[in-house]
């Protein structure tokens, strides 16, 4: 009876103006290669934020998987990043 844990990103969605990458990743015990549980955690990643000097600063994805990497990666254009600035300096709070 061997039981082993596994993790895979099973739903990643690119979604909203600025790109926000949902990420839902899933905790798989197997008990001799055959299913037994599974449970979900989901986060969601920005492209970015601002400092208080108004600067754009990129979210470190350095710690995300590679297939989120390279979703992130194509998501997140120059003109995404710079819509995402432009609305976070107009809604930023007084």
């Amino acid at each position: 009876m061997a039981l082993t844990e596994r993790f895979e990103n099973d739903k990643i969605e690119v979604v909203g103006t600025y790109k926000a990458v949902q990420v839902r990743r899933a905790e798989i015990i197997e008990k001799d290669g055959v299913e037994v549980a599974r449970s979900f955690h989901r986060h969601a990643l920005s492209c970015g934020s601002i400092d208080d000097s108004d600067n754009f600063v990129d979210t470190d994805i350095s710690g995300e998987d590679a297939d989120v990497q390279a979703i992130c990666n194509a998501a997140w254009t120059q003109a995404v990043k710079d819509a995402l600035k432009a609305y976070l300096i107009a809604n930023k709070p007084s």
